[in-house]
């Protein structure tokens, strides 16, 4: 009865162990041949540019509303810690390296990733079940070409210049609570800003956005282009979209600041 347990247990585990390794192979081939027909004529610039019209501009207020609250939450605590320690000084560069290193990409990513990944996904979801996928193929349009490879190149760009404006928001955030709330002088609060802000601080959250970028398009895409078994198909698609690539953001982010701030 016990040798009986332990081989229903391990065939459950050999089970969900095969499905995750069929699974990452359709998404690395997937991976694989969508980067290949980004940098493969021909190009499709004006499906290209609608993409970039719609990640980048169209996603701007909430990442702007996002950033310009957790901007002033985030002034509001660290003045709440450091009063204890009479630190309250600190507050400024708190606030911009905290943006500019992980609030700004990461939030930025998770609200991208709930709208435009969740878009993509049922986009290419319905039009796989519908059979336009087919019907491209029939009219000799390549479905990658045409559908995967814009939208990836599209979020890879875009995404940065979202977190690039997203930390101004943020920092100007903080600004307002810590002149007309917290009492800082603005020219020492700006001042303080810039002291201690490096370069690097603003690339490594801008090489996090465009990681981002990418993953959130490839999971819409991905996802979206799998689906199967009509309206419930698509549904199921645009979770696994939002889940996985909000998911993969948090993994990434930790593996890009172990490389970019590891000594």
């Amino acid at each position: 009865m016990m040798i009986n347990g332990i081989l229903t247990f391990l065939s459950v585990i050999g089970r969900y162990f095969l499905s995750f390794l069929r699974h990452t192979g359709r998404l690395a081939e997937f991976t694989a041949i969508s980067v290949f027909h980004v940098f493969r004529p021909p190009f499709y610039f004006r499906t290209l540019g609608r993409q970039m019209v719609e990640i980048g501009y169209f996603s701007l207020p909430v990442v702007g509303l996002t950033a310009i609250f957790s901007g002033m939450v985030l002034a509001l605590q660290s003045h709440t810690g450091f009063a204890r320690f009479s630190a309250e000084g600190a507050v400024a560069t708190i606030v911009v390296l905290s943006m500019t290193r992980e609030l700004g990409p990461v939030l930025a990513g998770l609200m991208v990733a709930g709208r435009v990944g969740a878009s993509m996904a049922a986009e290419i979801g319905t039009m796989r079940v519908t059979e336009q996928i087919d019907a491209l193929t029939t009219l000799s349009t390549n479905p990658f070409k045409y559908l995967v490879a814009p939208r990836l190149l599209a979020g890879t760009l875009m995404l940065p210049v979202l977190v690039l404006i997203a930390d101004v928001i943020g920092v100007f955030g903080g600004y307002l609570i810590g002149t007309y709330k917290l009492g800082f002088n603005p020219a020492n609060y700006i001042a303080r800003t810039w002291e201690f802000l490096e370069p690097m601080d603003v690339i490594s959250g801008l090489v996090k956005a465009s990681v981002f970028g990418f993953l959130i398009t490839l999971m819409g895409c991905y996802n979206g282009y799998q689906s199967r078994g009509g309206a419930q198909g698509v549904g199921q698609a645009t979770r696994n979209a939002v889940v996985s690539a909000s998911i993969l953001i948090l993994v990434f982010n930790y593996l890009i600041t172990e490389l970019f701030f590891s000594r």
